[in-house]
């Protein structure tokens, strides 16, 4: 459900660093997490969404995450913005 979400969202944030920022300016409505990803890199992205109340979701696959994005590497984390 969420790989369509994204492929159907029309301003999607990849990536950790830039997820996080726009996460604290408040230009987030959801966020997508591939339950592979390394925990290291996901927790600054989880913690962030949990204390700006912004509802996360989970997908299994970095790789079909990233699929889903167009791009042709795994993603961590997808924001889709506001």
């Amino acid at each position: 459900m969420s790989y369509e979400k994204v492929k159907q969202a029309k301003d999607i944030i990849v990536g950790t660093k830039q997820t996080v920022k726009a996460l604290k300016r408040g230009a987030v409505k959801e966020v997508i997490v591939a339950k592979d990803a390394d925990p290291g890199i996901a927790s600054e992205v989880i913690q962030t969404a949990n204390e700006m109340q912004v509802p996360l979701f989970y997908v299994d696959s970095m790789k079909r995450l990233g699929k889903a994005c167009e791009i042709d590497v795994g993603a961590a984390t997808v924001a889709i913005a506001n």
